[in-house]
């Protein structure tokens, strides 16, 4: 960049230059290169730049910024005779260049930071191809600026083009080496070049690398290799605590849990493949279509497509059963898109197939990438070479419609399609609470080690004191007795190794200190809550059928911790239902022509006159206005009403949709006894604003329904109009317009364009006062649709003369077929003829706001929430879209920033921090201030909460003393030079001060790099949540994405972690289900900890009692059972089904969800809370049966056995105190899992070869056993329920409160109050 502008600005044409200088132009070799000099080796096309906001296109700035001159000078090597760069067709002509970067200097100049982020956040730089714009004059170099910004730091620029050179890269390797597709040769094809066969795998797997490979993935879990170490310890003879087959079984029943799981997920996906590889197509052999397997087909051939069939490979089009070469095709399998997209045959080549000509050819396109929305190729047939561009290729997986057959040659086979590049999934997202989780692992890790330790310590202390006696003592004989005779000799290895030994021994002995158990109980909860939210009919949407969808399982708690929700409007505030309501044409307003009585007046009889004419019918009827009906039905004479003609017949026929007429149908009976009959018509487009466009023209009477490659058919009030389409500029991010070159039948040529206001009146013609006049009413007529919440086009068109027409095709020509840069030529060629506009008026179109949109916003700023709406729409519109769904309030100060420069950007944010009193986030005061001034709707947060959370909970109370809630408001542009290092803090601490931020004109890269500012600043989890593909890298840079199943398709639901039909449903989402996982999940991780930990200390002072010898009075399968079968029920049934307040309840106070803000379920301070009470349980449950056996000659099984089934009724017991809401099959899985305990002890104590044989029988008759176990309960207990008592009457939470709440109503509604008591 070498001004102030993210692209440079644009300057006014000067003179009318030959057309020698034209041609030189084009031809003209030159290119920076990575080290910023001029070099002959590339070509150089003629055009301009498109400008930024408030930019004139062709305002030339002549004075050039002194520093700028001398660095560009600096960089850029004299021209010598290269020629004078001039002007064309009254247009500038500006050398556009492409920086060139290699990767190895990519990699040194960037750090891993800068390499991850996508510096190039949009605004007006286009994300795929960036340039820089220079204007010659001789050998001088001129830098065309906007004089708005003084200097350029070089260092800065060239990071900036470093960074995105990186995105291009990928994209240029495309053309370096084409594709060579000889056409119905595919043998020449294939032997040469190799290409991919058409076979696909899904898979992962194979019969042989299954288990490796799924070992080695499993394995990836640093848990799982820490339960091998031990399983392999306990192989070893000196280690061996439990049996060495029983040692295995809790990692093998993981390990085979999840392999079989894996397994049955690779078989399907083997037996989709092998479905998929076997169909047939229709394919040209010996000059006839036959049938082969779709695995069998190969680049180059020729493939026919009937009517309904799905398309087995990337094909392009030679020819279609219509005569004018178009075909229908539905990608609902490839994008998700439901409308029908047009494809078109080259005229040249459906003419060949229709005469029945047999043609070869070649076809020479880009190698295969995964960029669905581009194609760029060339096709020669008998030395003559046509473009081919992304309407003439097919994809697999897209289905025929609407056409008998299609036949297209294969250009992408197999893994090499545009399906299988865009297979990938989405990135993985890994749970906040997991990661906490990983810490208080860490934690277990080290009282692991501390008692190991303690062991093996004792064991050499014990040792060195007994070294005289071990000859005599049990286990350390050097000679084993048995029966009177010598045995086998005892190995023993020595203080030092046995030491060592004893301290592996414990690590086996304590190994499920770390439980493994708590991975496989995680997935099933988070499996059972998906099932309930999945099922809840409070989020099904009735008009799309759509029911919520979790695509992901992994993150199912965060949803009850969400910080930030960071919002699409079009289609997720919206319904994306556009309905033309008022336009401006030739600076006069219609669509408010009222009757008194508030219907629209119809007296003028315009409209009997147009339903006399009219042959076509939509189904979705517009009611006209009236006046403006009148003025179209006037004689074709005048300025205004040749403006009304052309205003219409731009918005029918500057598009790409495509009409599908139908049957004709009998109009009603008024009409019948005109004798009129209608053909419905539907239309099929990309985009709902162009659908509405087109409509609204048929409702005036400008009718499109036939759309070919080549022309177009409007019926204009009931006459027939057959208009050439020469070419279209299709609308692209950066020009933010779009225009067709249309001839009519006179032979005259338009250009007829639509597009944004910004981008749309620094191309109209000037110096006319009626121009003028127009322009300001127009502009006038747009802020007013704009502060109504209107979505807003402006139309304009222009002749084009004879001499620029050829110039243009002859431009055109070159830029479509041009396989390097191709979009950049064909922008450059749009700028030739999108100048000197002629402006017609402009449209407003209604997106209305979603059912429940405002109240759901309400809930979720009252629960500490905050909304950012992040929309490419302009200002006016996105301020009026905030305050009516309650978004901004009257009461709130807005904040603007529309810089256009980085200095000014940087100004405007320092001048609105100095007057709102916002301060950094470094402040050392911020803390104690802000809990000072904590205001009464929002709940108290701990100390120990982060910085940047303090600042955005509290947002703006210190403020609001003397200025109320503040409301950021930002442009796209202003994002542009923001979102970079220095100024990113800057937008951060008054972004998190305000109540509420509104970015306007935001590309989708600047919706990712927002979404990502408050991720790597704060701690907070974000949310976002969109309905179309600009949605889907802001989605997937959340730690949470929402897609919206709307009707922009489903690219943003494929991408997302969760789906569902309206925005109203995130409420619930968060609120209730939200709060309710984190809540469950956050027990069941303390509750696991806990469960873990104390059947683990209860071994530990066991081994202490016995000369730390790390003997076992319970038996092997008692350890194993105790996590697997004994415990783990009831764990899975609380985790998926205890609710600790209803649905209402949370609805109804949202502030309730501010306990998932404060880490309430889950934080250090309950970790080691539970882990002294798991210390006080453990005592009690070995020392008390101690006590009681102290005097009697128990054996040391039979004391196991109880200590077994004690330690199970503990933490079953333990658990139910905690449990919220009982049902059924709560009580089934608590008491059921104590019985099961002791059924499974009846069966191993029956087992005559066990050690434990018959002890259950003994002591199940003695009062001193269930005595035992009764004081085990009580005393251990007891400090739980003390605490809670204390604690739910003297420092009760808000959940506690509002359950009480609950508690006192049902109890109330128990004993029948009056009707009107009850709360609903």
């Amino acid at each position: 960049m070498s001004s102030g502008k993210p692209l440079l600005s644009t300057s006014e044409p000067s003179s009318e230059p030959s057309p020698h200088l034209h041609h030189h132009l084009r031809h003209s070799s030159l290119t920076i290169t990575s080290l910023g000099r001029l070099c002959h080796n590339t070509s150089v096309s003629s055009s301009v730049t498109e400008g930024t906001q408030d930019n004139n296109l062709y305002d030339l700035n002549e004075e050039l910024e002194e520093g700028l001159k001398e660095e560009l000078e600096e960089d850029i090597t004299p021209l010598g005779d290269t020629g004078v760069l001039g002007n064309s067709v009254g247009c500038p002509a500006f050398l556009r260049t492409r920086k060139r970067f290699k990767s190895a200097d990519l990699q040194v100049q960037l750090t891993p930071r800068e390499r991850k982020r996508l510096v190039s956040w949009g605004g007006a730089t286009d994300p795929q191809h960036v340039w820089t714009v220079h204007e010659f004059s001789g050998a001088s170099p001129r830098v065309v600026s906007s004089g708005i910004q003084d200097t350029l730091n070089k260092s800065r620029r060239s990071e900036r083009f470093l960074q995105i050179s990186m995105q291009l890269k990928e994209n240029f390797a495309h053309h370096d080496n084409p594709r060579l597709i000889h056409i119905n040769d595919p043998k020449r094809t294939n032997d040469k070049f190799e290409f991919s066969g058409n076979e696909i795998r899904t898979s992962k797997y194979t019969i042989l690398n299954f288990l490796p490979k799924n070992l080695f993935i499993q394995f990836h879990r640093v848990a799982y290799l820490y339960f091998l170490a031990i399983a392999a310890l306990n192989q070893l003879p000196p280690l061996a605590v439990f049996g060495r087959t029983v040692s295995l079984f809790p990692l093998l029943f993981v390990l085979t849990v999840t392999a079989v799981k894996d397994g049955y997920e690779d078989w399907r996906r083997h037996r989709s493949d092998r479905n998929e590889n076997n169909r047939e197509a229709l394919v040209l052999q010996s000059g006839e279509f036959h049938p082969k397997r779709w695995k069998k087909i190969q680049a180059g051939e020729v493939v026919k497509i009937c009517y309904d069939e799905t398309i087995p490979c990337d094909m392009v089009l030679l020819s279609t059963s219509d005569p004018s070469g178009i075909a229908y095709i539905q990608t609902m399998n490839l994008d998700g898109e439901s409308n029908l997209k047009t494809r078109y045959a080259r005229q040249e080549t459906n003419k060949l197939v229709f005469d029945g000509t047999i043609f070869s050819g070649v076809i020479t396109c880009e190698q295969p990438n995964r960029n669905i929305y581009e194609f760029t190729a060339n096709l020669e047939i008998k030395g003559q070479r046509f473009p081919l561009s992304q309407s003439n290729i097919i994809l697999r997986g897209c289905q025929l419609k609407n056409t008998e057959w299609a036949i297209g040659v294969v250009v992408y086979a197999g893994q090499e399609t545009k399906a299988m590049l865009n297979s990938a999934m989405s990135p993985a997202k890994r749970s906040r609470l997991e990661t906490y989780m990983n810490r208080e692992t860490l934690w277990l890790s080290v009282f692991l080690l501390i008692m190991c330790l303690v062991v093996a310590i004792g064991m050499g202390l014990w040792l060195n004191r007994h070294k005289s006696q071990l000859d005599t003592l049990p286990y350390y004989r050097k000679i084993y007795f048995e029966k009177k005779k010598f045995g086998k000799k005892y190995k023993y290895y020595g203080i030092p190794m046995e030491t060592f030994f004893s301290f592996l021994s414990s690590i086996i002995v304590f190994q499920i200190m770390i439980p493994i158990s708590l991975y496989i109980t995680m997935e099933l909860v988070r499996l059972g809550q998906s099932y309930f939210m999945i099922g809840d009919r409070h989020m099904y949407d009735s008009s799309s059928k759509s029911r919520f969808q979790c695509r992901s399982l992994n993150i199912n708690e965060d949803l009850g911790q969400i910080r930030y929700v960071f919002s699409d409007k079009t289609g997720t505030l919206t319904e994306n239902k556009m309905e033309f309501r008022k336009a401006s044409v030739w600076g006069k307003q219609y669509g408010s022509t009222l009757s008194v009585d508030g219907s629209l007046d119809t007296n003028i009889g315009a409209e009997d006159v147009l339903e006399g004419r009219r042959k076509w019918k939509l189904k979705s009827e517009i009611t006209p206005d009236s006046e403006l009906l009148k003025l179209l039905h006037k004689d074709l004479s005048g300025e205004e009403r040749i403006a009304a003609h052309e205003f219409f017949l731009t918005l029918a026929a500057c598009n790409t949709v495509v009409p599908i007429p139908t049957q004709s149908a009998s109009s009603s009976d008024t009409d019948t006894t005109l004798g009129a009959s209608y053909g419905i018509i539907n239309y099929q487009g990309e985009s709902p604003d162009e659908q509405a466009l087109v409509a609204a023209a048929s409702a005036y009477g400008y009718t499109l329904f036939e759309r070919t490659s080549g022309h177009i058919v409007v019926d204009v009030n009931g006459e027939k109009l057959r208009l050439d389409v020469l070419g279209l500029h299709e609308f692209d991010s950066l020009r933010k317009r779009m225009s067709v070159v249309i001839r009519f039948p006179n032979d005259t040529v338009k250009v007829l364009v639509k597009g944004a206001d910004t981008s749309m009146f620094s191309i109209l013609k000037k110096d006319h006062p009626d121009d003028d006049h127009t322009k300001h009413a127009t502009q006038s007529h747009l802020n007013e649709y704009s502060s109504e919440g209107l979505r807003t086009l402006v139309v304009a068109s222009r002749d084009l003369t004879g001499e620029e027409l050829v110039e243009w095709q002859c431009t055109y020509e070159d830029a479509s077929t041009s396989l390097t840069d191709r979009s950049i030529k064909l922008r450059q060629t749009a700028a030739l003829i999108e100048c000197n506009l002629t402006l017609l008026g402009a449209t407003a179109i209604e997106d209305k706001l979603q059912e429940g949109v405002p109240e759901a916003i309400e809930s979720l700023r009252q629960a500490g929430i905050k909304v950012w709406v992040l929309t490419g729409d302009k200002q006016e519109t996105a301020i009026s879209i905030g305050l009516s769904c309650k978004l901004l309030t009257a009461d709130m100060e807005q904040i603007i920033i529309n810089g256009n420069s980085e200095s000014e950007c940087r100004k405007l944010l320092c001048d609105a921090k100095a007057k709102f009193c916002v301060k950094s986030a470094n402040s050392s005061d911020q803390i104690s201030k802000w809990i000072k001034n904590t205001e009464s709707d929002y709940l108290e947060i701990p100390l120990d909460t982060k910085l940047s959370s303090w600042q955005q909970q509290h947002a703006g109370q210190e403020e609001g003393a003397s200025f109320g809630p503040l409301a950021l408001i930002i442009d796209g542009n202003s994002l542009v030079y923001i979102l970079e290092k220095d100024l990113e803090s800057e937008l951060f601490d008054l972004a998190t001060s305000c109540r509420v931020v509104l970015c306007c004109r935001v590309a989708p890269l600047q919706k990712a790099g927002i979404v990502d500012l408050i991720k790597c600043r704060s701690d907070d989890m974000t949310l976002a949540i969109g309905d179309g593909a600009n949605d889907v890298s802001m989605i997937q840079m959340a730690d949470v994405g929402v897609g919206i199943c709307g009707q922009e398709g489903r690219q943003a639901v494929m991408a997302s972690d969760f789906a569902m039909g309206q925005f109203r449903f995130l409420k619930r989402l968060l609120l209730v289900h939200g709060h309710w996982n984190y809540q469950r999940i956050g027990y069941l991780v303390l509750y696991n900890f806990y469960r873990n930990a104390v059947f683990v200390l209860m071994l530990f002072w066991y081994i202490l009692y016995t000369a730390f010898s790390t003997t076992s009075a319970l038996t092997d399968w008692s350890s194993v059972f105790y996590s697997v079968l004994y415990t783990s029920l009831p764990t899975i049934v609380v985790g998926i089904m205890d609710k600790d307040l209803s649905h209402k309840t949370l609805l109804k106070y949202p502030k309730l969800y501010a306990a998932g803000h404060r880490q309430e379920s889950y934080n250090m301070s309950l970790f080691w809370i539970t882990m002294l009470d798991m210390l006080w349980q453990s005592l009690v449950l070995f020392y008390v049966p101690l006590f009681t056996y102290r005097n009697s000659s128990i054996d040391i099984w039979s004391m196991g056995s109880l200590w077994t089934i004690a330690v199970v009724i503990l933490v079953n017991m333990h658990l139910a105190m905690d449990i919220q809401r009982w049902v059924f099959i709560t009580h089934i899985s608590l008491w059921g899992s104590i019985i099961v305990t002791y059924g499974c002890m009846v069966v191993l104590d029956s087992i005559p070869v066990f050690p434990n044989y018959g002890t259950i029988y003994h002591l199940a008759k003695s009062p001193a056993y269930w005595l035992s176990i009764l004081l085990i309960v009580v005393v251990g207990l007891l400090p739980r329920f003390v605490l809670k008592v204390l604690q739910q009457i003297f420092w009760p939470s808000d959940i506690q409160i509002a359950r009480e709440a609950e508690i006192l109503r049902k109890r109330r509604r128990f004993f029948g109050p009056k009707p009107d008591q009850i709360s609903s």
